[in-house]
């Protein structure tokens, strides 16, 4: 078998004959050879490179930068598509959160129940995880990568509904710590560690076991100084960052150590 024309790529792989002429003559996607009748062929080596181009183009990347990374010395082209999957499912969980959005609003409209500002605007920002992780990378370095790596392993195979009844927690933790800040509760008071306990608990199902008590003094640190994390909480209550933080680091020191 000669392998597969431009025509029959074109067919597969819904990309036009003129767009893959056009890839050949980059020198992006050169045929696997030209036989005697003049045809560009097309072996399987191509249709997973042009599958490449495609996922990097949905990225937003230009032929150019595409080019680089495929012909790159070092480039795997398995932990390429395991990268694309991370990328893909962090956009079906936005646009799976943006539905519940307009759902909630929709019911908030209806009078069928209420909604506070912050669920307003849930799913909008799609760079947000993006930045969250590159935040964490940069300010603790190796260890910062190994910590997000653990948690993406533990929720590789979580469904939606357990992806939203861990959101659902953390959110329920956060207005319970507001609660306590509003009523008067001192951080180191039972019902702040309590929640705090809970928050611990929270925390542990997206480690390999339940965090130690420098984990969670690093959890704590981490809320404090990683701004959007903070503006979260102090649109909640002013004060609440440094509220949480304190409730964590007490229970971190006194029943985790």
């Amino acid at each position: 078998m000669n392998g597969y024309t431009v025509g029959e790529v074109a067919k597969l792989s819904r990309v036009s004959i003129r767009t893959l002429r056009h890839y050949d003559e980059l020198g992006l996607l050169k045929p696997a050879h030209v036989g005697r009748n003049g045809y560009r062929y097309y072996g399987r080596d191509e249709l997973l490179r042009l599958q490449q181009i495609l996922f990097h183009r949905e990225l937003g990347l230009s032929l150019e930068q595409i080019g680089r990374i495929l012909d790159a010395p070092d480039f795997d082209r398995a932990a390429a598509l395991r990268a694309h999957r991370e990328t893909l499912v962090a956009q079906a969980r936005r646009y799976r959160r943006l539905v519940r959005t307009i759902d909630e609003t929709l019911a908030a409209l209806s009078g069928e129940k209420t909604m506070d500002e912050m669920a307003m605007y849930r799913g909008f920002d799609a760079d947000l995880e993006a930045r969250d992780q590159a935040w964490v990378v940069e300010r603790y370095g190796q260890a910062g990568r190994f910590g997000l790596e653990t948690r993406n392993a533990v929720m590789k195979d979580w469904t939606q509904a357990d992806y939203d009844r861990h959101q659902a927690d953390f959110a329920q933790i956060v207005q319970d710590f507001a609660d306590a800040l509003t009523s008067g509760l001192a951080a180191s008071s039972e019902p702040a560690q309590a929640i705090a306990r809970r928050l611990h608990e929270c925390a542990s199902r997206v480690w390999t076991g339940p965090i130690n008590s420098a984990g969670f003094l690093n959890m704590a640190e981490l809320y404090s100084e990683h701004s959007d994390t903070r503006a979260r909480f102090e649109a909640r209550a002013a004060g609440l960052t440094e509220y949480t933080v304190a409730a964590m680091r007490q229970l971190a020191r006194e029943k985790l150590a």
